[in-house]
This record gives structure tokens, C-alpha cells and sequence, in this order.
């Protein structure tokens, strides 16, 4: 996970401060970032509303844990509701008329929680710290995403993930997955990570061996044009916490998780 611009993280979060929520349905590039005059929302008030948001607090092993009673769990919980049925009707409907409906799901606090890592170094990013982390394969799970994965294949829906965790973490995401429960399709044919070193073919428009040009926008989606042109799937729903993870079509509708800790463009 490459994260540029994580001060924008300051704006994102101001939305849990004014109380708005984070709901399902069509994800949109109109997220505000601070490019205004005015004086930004005091930090040190951010990361307490933030705290709020998830109901932060240490675990018995010292690990910072969200409550599975705050108001983002509440969010998801709703998130969860709809997909759930959605997705029911969505599949029947793609059944019938003889088309193999997918679900497409980012990794990175779509699936697996990263707040102990924001928490502790203050919500910024360094690659090695971070590789680190994804490395000990110890996340705990995003509130209900483990269930909605297994949702999904219950009702007949591939599932595949997109994520931008690097082909050299894929070890990694995988134990975790295994771990909170979202084992399904874990193969290198279902699991799309970042191979800057030898990106697909799929991907030559911004990406050839040893040169990586790709957004985060164009690897998502040129990534879902490749599951629906070439592997033949309609997906149904992409889920992702960052607009960038959804943003660029190739998905019948979006769904945004709630992260309120740091931005990718």
C-alpha cells in the first residue's frame, strides 16, 4: 500500500467529526481535500475524533483494537446490510441470465484493520515500517468483511481481490486472510497484487517490465477490466475503503468502507 498524501487524511477524518457517514453505494472523485484559506480543524482534536470513531483502545496484548460497538462498526454494520442484500439480488439475477457474477474486494482495511499501525506512528507512512507490519500477518479483521467474502461464495459469486500490496507481501496476505476467516480464493489466479517489476500485459497502457506508470486508479481498474474482458465475469460489487479503489469503472456498484485515517490517490 502506497499511501502519497496522507495529510489529506486531515480532511477525510473531518467528516467523522461533522457526524456524516460513510454508507454504500456509488463512490464519487468529489472527496474535498484542504486547498482552502480558512484555518484547518485542529489535529490534536482530529485524532481524538478519530479515537471516538473507532472506540480505540489497547487490547490485552497492547495492540490497538476498534470496539465492536463504535460508531464505525455501526457504519459497517449497515454497509454489511445492504451488500448482503444486494448481492442476493444481484446473483440470482446474473444466474438467470447465464453470467458469471464476481465480487471484487481491496485488502488493505477493506478486509484487514490497519489502526494499530496509523496509531502507532501517528498516522504517517514509512515503506519499511510498514512492510514490517504487513509481514507479521497479525491484522485483525474489518468489522463483518470476513462474513460478507463467504456471503458471496455461498451465493455463487467469484470472489476476487485487488489490492495494493506489493507481489512480495503475497505470503503474508494470505496467512492473514486465512486468520480472520476470508479464506476463499486465496490463489495468485483471484489475488491481484502490485508486480512493479513484471506487471501483466493487461496492464501495458501504463506499465511495462521495470516501469511502472499505473495510478492507483489505473492498476484498480484496468485490473477489473481484465477479470470482466478476459477472464469473463461480471462483477456485481467492488469494495474498498479509498475512492481510488473504486474509482474507473468495470463494477455494477461501489461500495465505500469507512477509513477516516489516511488518503490514496
Amino acid at each position: 500500500m502506497h499511501k502519497p498524501l496522507r495529510i489529506a487524511a486531515v480532511t477525510a477524518a473531518c467528516a467523522v467529526a461533522a457526524g456524516a457517514l460513510y454508507g454504500a453505494g456509488a463512490a464519487t472523485a468529489g472527496q474535498s481535500t484542504a486547498n482552502s484559506t480558512h484555518e484547518p480543524y485542529n489535529i490534536g482534536l482530529l485524532v481524538k475524533d478519530i479515537d471516538t470513531y473507532y472506540g480505540t483502545a489497547l487490547d490485552a496484548n497492547g495492540v490497538y483494537q476498534a470496539s465492536p460497538t463504535s460508531p464505525y462498526a455501526k457504519d459497517l454494520a449497515s454497509l454489511d446490510k445492504a451488500a448482503r442484500k444486494y448481492i442476493d439480488q444481484a446473483a440470482r439475477k446474473a444466474h438467470h441470465k447465464r453470467e458469471k457474477p464476481a465480487v471484487v474486494f481491496d485488502i488493505d482495511d477493506t478486509l484487514l484493520l490497519s489502526l494499530d499501525y496509523e496509531k502507532r506512528y501517528n498516522y504517517t507512512y514509512n515503506s519499511a515500517t510498514w512492510a514490517a507490519y504487513v509481514n507479521k500477518a497479525d491484522r485483525p479483521a474489518v468489522f463483518g468483511s470476513p462474513e460478507l467474502v463467504r456471503y458471496a461464495e455461498k451465493k455463487g459469486v467469484e470472489v476476487f481481490y485487488n489490492s495494493g500490496l506489493s507481489e512480495a507481501q503475497r505470503t503474508a496476505a494470505v496467512e492473514n486472510l486465512k486468520k480472520i476467516g476470508a479464506d476463499v480464493n486465496l490463489d495468485a489466479g483471484h489475488m491481484f497484487l502490485k508486480d512493479t517489476a513484471n506487471p501483466p500485459s493487461y496492464l501495458s497502457g501504463c506499465a511495462t517490465a521495470g516501469t511502472w506508470t499505473c495510478t492507483t486508479v489505473q492498476y484498480k481498474s484496468g485490473t477489473r477490466k481484465h477479470i470482466e474482458k478476459d477472464l469473463g465475469y461480471e462483477i456485481i460489487a467492488n469494495f474498498g475503503d479509498q475512492y481510488s479503489d473504486l474509482d474507473g469503472g468495470y463494477a455494477d456498484k461501489t461500495y465505500k468502507l469507512p477509513n477516516p485515517t489516511y488518503f490514496v490517490s
